[in-house]
């Protein structure tokens, strides 16, 4: 026992006691240890996450850095493997199980693994460029184009061998980092989609911008899933050339739910302004987009 990492440690406050019982005492207090320094980096970790998010301090600066939260989740992971890892290797060690060896058999087990699963390797090499390029980050709404198959939704978690993305429906959809292609980012956490009611000749301008911000404060309580934030109303303008004057309506949208606004809202709008003209036509409420996608390619 005097021989062992942990037996050296005991043997100086006990030389006398070999006995079988203190070698199960000290191989659950291994274990306690071990599985207490986990619980006190999750706890750490979860502070620093929450502290990141707090309105002021170094913490809420560095969340602002792309991959914070990411990069900090992977860096507990990977500790709390590693710790795992020390302490079944010292507890074996405790049974006259050679660290060194046990050393040497995870390094050619997992260089076997590696070669037997390049598919395994490839996730991970990508998931480490996802996380460090810059690529996408938690909470980012992105476009996945993959060989098969494109997901829109909101990134939930990059891993090393998933990336996992919330969609319109509220399903979480695991995509194999290796087959991640193109990823198109939306910096704006959405799509911005621009409603321009004509206001009629001869309206009272004030009664038709009060009619076009109600239908859209209405809308964005009506439909919370798609339409993300809550819509800006501006002031009335001027067309070009003073043909016209509009008022204009900003919508923060789900990706490719733009039916929404060319239809439920274009029509409620021009349902309600022919109260002000009784010819008032759908082509008097224009509908545009910004997307504002930034892609990069992985391949």
């Amino acid at each position: 026992m005097h021989g062992t990492v942990m037996g050296r440690i005991y043997g100086h406050f006990y030389p006398h006691d070999t006995s079988a019982g203190m070698r199960v005492l000290l191989i659950v207090l291994l274990a306690v240890l071990a599985n207490l320094a986990v619980k006190v980096i999750h706890r750490v970790s979860d502070w620093i996450l929450r502290r990141s998010h707090a309105p002021k301090g170094a913490l809420a600066a560095m969340a602002g850095k792309p991959k914070f939260e990411t990069v900090t989740r992977l860096v507990v992971s990977t500790v709390t493997v590693v710790i795992y890892f020390m302490a079944i290797g010292m507890i074996l060690e405790e049974f006259g199980f050679s660290l060194t060896a046990y050393l040497a058999s995870a390094s050619v087990l997992g260089l076997a693994i590696s070669f037997g699963s390049q598919g395994l390797v490839q996730d991970i090499v990508i998931g480490l460029t996802l996380i460090f390029w810059d690529a996408m980050d938690v909470n980012d709404m992105v476009e996945v184009v993959g060989p098969s198959s494109t997901v829109v939704g909101r990134v939930e978690e990059i891993g090393m061998r998933f990336t996992k993305i919330v969609n319109f429906y509220n399903q979480r959809v695991y995509i194999p980092n290796r087959g991640i292609g193109n990823v198109s980012r939306f910096p704006h956490g959405g799509v911005d989609a621009y409603a321009d009611p004509q206001i009629p000749i001869g309206a009272d301008q004030q009664k038709a911008v009060q009619i076009v911000e109600t239908i859209a404060v209405g809308m964005w309580a009506q439909f919370g899933a798609i339409i993300l934030s809550e819509p800006i109303v501006g002031k009335v303008e001027t067309a070009p050339g003073g043909a016209w004057q509009f008022v204009r309506a900003h919508f923060k949208i789900w990706p490719s739910q733009g039916s929404l606004i060319e239809t439920t809202f274009r029509q409620e709008v021009v349902k309600a302004m022919r109260a002000l003209d009784p010819a008032y036509a759908d082509w008097q409420v224009p509908v545009t987009y910004r997307a504002g996608t930034v892609t990069k390619n992985l391949k």
